[in-house]
Formats: structure tokens, sequence, C-alpha cells
């Protein structure tokens, strides 16, 4: 078996002496943390409008997608019963059965007539001014109208 050689005591007292002498090096100095800090905020200032930019086109990609999916259940409707809701009916004829229809063969979507990703019912008008039937959504202000979020978006 191998001997470890003794440790002589003033290696020992040398060693513990230079311990006390050097100064200890934890932790980060305030100008680091600046710089760490000032880092994040360019970080942050380059990210953050690029990912909110994408937030709104996905708000008006989903309108338009439900936009479809209802002008698809009225053709469904119109096809039925020979003619769409009116304006009165408005898109609730597509779940529920008018009480003056009697070819209604719904109801014509799974789920009840979706608000727009902004909380906001959709818009019917028949006869439409852009279509035969115009389905549309006011947009983020919920006012006719608008550039951008805030604009109309419409099945036209």
């Amino acid at each position: 078996m191998g001997m470890v050689a003794p440790i002589s005591l003033e290696y020992r007292m040398f060693s513990i002496r230079t311990s006390f002498l050097r100064p200890r090096q934890d932790g980060f100095t305030l100008l680091e943390l600046l710089v760490v800090l000032v880092i994040l905020g360019l970080l942050a200032g380059y990210v953050a409008p690029r990912y909110f930019s994408q937030v709104g086109k996905s708000e008006v990609t989903t309108a338009q997608a439900q936009i479809g999916a209802l002008e698809k259940a009225l053709d469904q409707y119109r096809i039925d019963t020979g003619r769409y809701p009116s304006t009165e009916q408005g898109l609730a004829a597509l779940n529920v059965k008018p009480a003056d229809e009697a070819r209604w063969g719904g109801p014509y979507l799974k789920k009840a007539v979706p608000s727009d990703p902004w909380g906001n019912p959709y818009q019917y008008r028949m006869p439409g001014e852009h279509s035969e039937v115009d389905v549309f959504s006011l947009g983020r202000d919920g006012r006719p109208g608008g550039t951008e979020a805030d604009a109309d978006i419409g099945n036209w």
C-alpha cells in the first residue's frame, strides 16, 4: 500500500494565511449585473414587437376561418330551406330552429355561434351589401371601418 507523505506544518500555515489575504470572488459586481440587464432589455426590445405583431395576425386569421365556417353552415341552411335566414333571425338560426321554418334540418353548427377573436358577436346581414349575405367582424375596436387589426373582416 502506498504511503501518503505528511504535509508539513509550514505548508499548512502558509496555505491558511494566504487564504485570508486573497479577496473573495463570489457573486457578481454591480457593473456586471447592469451589463446583463442592458443586454436583456435590448433582446426584449427586438423580440417583443415581432412576437406581438404575430398575435394580431393570428386573430385576423382566426376570424377569417370562423367566417368561412359560418358561410358553409349558411349555405347548408339554404340548401335545406331554399333561402338564407333573415337578418332578424340572424346566425342563431343555424343552431335553433326558427318558428316559421318547416324544412329546417339543423343544427348546422356543432357548437353555439362563436364570438369573434376579440369577444364580439359576428354581424350578419341578409341581403348583404357585398354579396348575397354578409358575415363579418368589426375587428379589434368593435366599430365599423378601421385599419389594420381594427379593420372589418368579412366574407367579401
